[in-house]
Formats: structure tokens, C-alpha cells, sequence
């Protein structure tokens, strides 16, 4: 049994693989996205990221349909006291930015969608520097305290952002982020590391990574030369035809055959092991793909084998 593992200062218990809902709605269908689902419970998973925004990039879609997705799962399992449900406000086509009043009612949005009277964890999405860390903390708190909410957390925030709201929530004894989602990959390590990292670190954050497989380039399926049908092809092929991502390829083709483990499971092992990093965050479009994103939480890479991967992607 793959041990939990507690997220920043908060009481939440997580699996080290955190399942991306990003494709509920998109190019997953409510009964694949339930096969998904109860899949990754079966193994034990219990830990699901999503926002109100996904997925409103679909013609015909307005936001929501990830959570509307993941709210039915939930009711039909009865296993909501076994779900850590992340979700995120700011980007939803309705709700967008972080004014106080938007927060709470995008809050109450997810809430109905999810059919739940709690979020377990609620990410400010994508920070607006023009909108006070005051008034942003302020409309959090006000969501904990009334119980819709049980913890906070930011994603795509300055660390100077990041520091200014720890510190007001520290002055004024309010409710205080837990955790942290920033963009952070094999081939995308600036994006994290540095002044970010080291604060999260120096604040007892969680990490939880998206784009932890570099939009599927990261599962070794994209090739200098492959064709991919995928909805996500042009984003990972840019990385495939890189130096950096020819590198880091031959790296992890290399340690996945002494482990006999896939391409995907040995780059999540690598995030999972950087400092901070509680769990990844990674998405599965069929019940196919989740065995090697799960094995991530069991594989321990050698000394030596971190160090090739970091060399190979610095």
C-alpha cells in the first residue's frame, strides 16, 4: 500500500500521484472519465485536481464540466469522505479574477457543480497582481471559516506575491496556503526553481506540479519525427524537437529499461523526488494510461539516476 503523504501544514492526507481532472469533459467522456476515476481509487488514489475553468476551451462547453463530471463520480460511489478534491477559481468564463465577490461566488459555483458542501482545497488559479493580497486572503478565510472550504492554496503566483500573502495571513491570523501549483517538469525547471522553490521550502509548502509530463512529451510517445493524434501534439512536439528534450529522452530511455519501468513513471519519479514536491499532478485520458503514472509512487531512482536526469535537463 503506497504511503500518503500530508500536504504542507494542513491535515490533508494525499496520494504522492495527484490525478489531473483536465481532461474530464474534454477528450475524456463522462463514462471513460468514470473508469479513470475508479480506477485510480481502486489502486488507491485519492487525491483529484480540477478548476471551474475546465474545460471552457471546448466549443459548445462554458466551464465546470471537469468538476460537474467529478461531482457525479463522487455521489455515485458515495466516497466523498475519501476524496481530497482540489479545485481552483479565476479563470471560469463567468467568474473570472479574484475580487472578493468573485472568489465567493465562483466558490459557491463549484460547490454546486461538485454537489458537495466543502472543497478540500482551493487554488487562487492564476494570481491578478492589481487585486490586494489583502482582499484575496480576505475572501479566502471567509470561505474557510464558513466551512466551504477547508484549505487554501495559489497556483502561478510570484514568489513576492506568494510572500506578501503568507505574510498578512501570518499578521492577521488567517486561514494561510498549504500549497503551491507551479508549471514544473523535467524540461520546464526554471519555472519553478529558484526564489519560488526556496520559499516554498522555507514555508513548509506542498508542491503539487501540473504539466508534470511536459503536455505528454514526457511519456517518450513524442519522437523527433513521430506523428502524435493527440489534442496536445504541437505543445509537446516543440519540446521533442529541442536539444534539452533529445537529452532528457535518452536519459530517461536509459534508466526506464534498467527498471523495466515506463518512460512517463520514471519523469514523475524524478519530480517527486525534488525538494518540496508532494505530489505530482498527471492526467489520464484512458484507464491505459494510468498504470505508469500510478507506478511513480512506488519507483525510487538511485543517486545516480537523479543526477543523470538533472544533468541531462539543466
Amino acid at each position: 500500500m503506497t504511503s500518503l503523504r500530508t500536504l504542507g501544514s494542513s491535515d490533508l492526507e494525499v496520494f504522492p500521484l495527484c490525478l489531473g481532472g483536465n481532461v474530464f469533459g474534454w477528450t475524456a467522456d463522462e463514462e471513460t472519465s468514470f473508469a479513470v476515476l475508479d480506477a485510480y481509487a481502486a489502486a488507491g488514489g485519492n487525491f483529484v485536481d480540477t478548476a471551474d475553468s475546465y474545460t471552457a476551451w471546448i466549443e459548445g462547453n462554458k466551464g465546470g464540466e471537469s468538476e460537474t463530471i467529478i461531482g457525479k463520480w463522487v455521489k455515485a460511489r458515495g466516497n466523498r469522505d475519501r476524496v481530497v478534491i482540489a479545485t481552483k477559481v479565476s479563470q471560469h468564463p463567468e467568474y473570472q479574477g479574484l475580487s472578493a465577490a468573485n472568489i465567493k461566488a465562483a466558490a459557491d459555483a463549484s460547490l454546486r457543480r461538485l454537489d458537495t458542501d466543502y472543497i478540500d482545497l482551493y487554488y487562487t488559479h492564476f494570481d491578478q497582481p492589481e487585486v490586494p493580497v489583502e482582499e484575496i486572503i480576505g475572501a479566502l478565510d471567509e470561505l474557510v471559516k464558513a466551512g466551504k472550504v477547508r484549505h487554501i492554496a495559489a497556483s502561478n503566483i510570484s514568489p513576492e506575491r506568494l510572500k506578501a500573502s503568507l505574510d498578512f495571513s501570518d499578521r492577521e491570523g488567517l486561514a494561510r496556503y498549504v500549497a503551491l501549483q507551479p508549471h514544473y517538469n523535467l524540461v520546464s525547471r526554471d519555472t519553478y526553481e529558484g526564489p519560488l522553490q526556496d520559499l516554498a521550502a522555507k514555508e513548509g509548502l506542498s508542491a503539487v506540479p501540473y504539466f508534470s509530463l511536459a503536455a505528454g512529451f514526457l511519456t517518450g510517445k513524442y519522437r523527433p519525427g513521430a506523428t502524435v493524434d493527440s489534442a496536445r501534439a504541437n505543445r509537446a512536439q516543440q519540446y521533442a524537437d529541442s536539444e534539452r528534450g533529445h537529452k532528457v529522452l535518452a536519459a530517461l530511455d536509459e534508466i526506464a529499461a534498467a527498471h523495466d519501468a515506463a518512460v512517463a513513471t520514471v519523469a514523475l519519479a524524478w519530480l517527486a523526488a525534488q525538494p518540496t514536491i508532494t505530489a505530482p499532478i498527471a492526467s489520464a485520458r484512458t484507464v491505459d494510461q494510468l498504470p505508469a503514472l500510478l507506478a511513480a509512487a512506488d519507483l525510487k531512482l538511485t543517486d545516480e539516476e537523479a543526477a543523470s536526469l538533472t544533468e541531462a535537463s539543466a
